[in-house]
């Protein structure tokens, strides 16, 4: 009996399936045109409140264009981002080699290579390494400066 309920249930999840897919396409299908024409009706009742009065079925459907293009707007965005999405996924980007080459440069450029240190170059990672914390170590040295005591004017 368990195998059976199990069937069941997978006949009722393609059925699902389907009905999801026959939905989709039917609220998805043509997004751009739905928006223009949602638009364009607004427009023309924008118009027709210029000139007349505007009834409360008017306005009344004003407020539903507007809420649907909103609605419509909304979906094409997230349809069109998941789409550049799954593109990206399946083609990556174009312009990988390019960038890749521009970053090598730059780290290339970047590198220190060689430094001048009091007359002499010095080559190398670790004696450069050791060339510049020698350097920077005694550039923030605290200074051995003599000063003047409180103690030394008490009398």
């Amino acid at each position: 009996m368990e195998g059976w309920g199990g069937y069941v249930l997978k006949e009722k999840f393609k059925l699902i399936k389907s009905t999801l897919k026959d939905w989709h396409v039917s609220h998805s299908q043509n997004l751009p045109a739905q928006i223009a024409a949602l638009k364009e009706r607004m427009a023309v009742l924008d118009g027709r409140g210029e000139f007349n009065e505007m009834f409360v079925d008017d306005c009344n459907e004003l407020h539903d264009a507007l809420a649907n293009l909103h609605s419509v707007s909304r979906l094409n965005i997230s349809i069109c981002w998941q789409q550049s999405r799954n593109q990206w996924l399946r083609e990556g980007d174009a312009n990988t080699k390019y960038f890749h080459s521009i970053l090598s440069s730059r780290r290339r450029r970047n590198a220190i290579c060689s430094v001048l240190f009091d007359g002499v170059r010095i080559e190398g990672v670790q004696p450069v390494r050791h060339a510049v914390f020698n350097h920077f170590a005694q550039h923030f040295k605290a200074p051995d400066a003599e000063r003047p005591s409180i103690f030394q004017y008490a009398v």
